[in-house]
């Protein structure tokens, strides 16, 4: 499950050969023991499965909205099972 990127204690993931519609993977806490996890679409942000707070759900909603082209490309290298690289965390200013 190759990592995307990390940011504020939240971890993005995709999966190679995934099912659609394209989505990504979040977590937040230790990978083998999180404290939350959701699946997330990126055409629009919403959450596809898991439970998130406010907080974890706005930031990962907002990281997806500046990288959703970079998201998308990502998809199309996972399904077809090629790595899809590091897109940039989320900063504040």
């Amino acid at each position: 499950m190759p990592e995307l990127a990390r940011f504020y204690g939240i971890v993005i993931t995709m999966l190679f050969r995934d099912h659609g519609p394209p989505h990504i993977h979040a977590y937040g806490g230790n990978r083998r023991r999180p404290d939350w996890a959701a699946q997330f679409a990126i055409h629009d942000g919403g959450v596809l499965d898991g439970e998130v707070d406010g907080l974890a759900r706005r930031l990962v909603k907002d990281w997806i909205r500046l990288h959703r082209s970079e998201l998308l490309n990502a998809w199309a290298l996972a399904v077809a099972g090629r790595q899809p690289g590091k897109i940039a965390p989320l900063k504040f200013r």
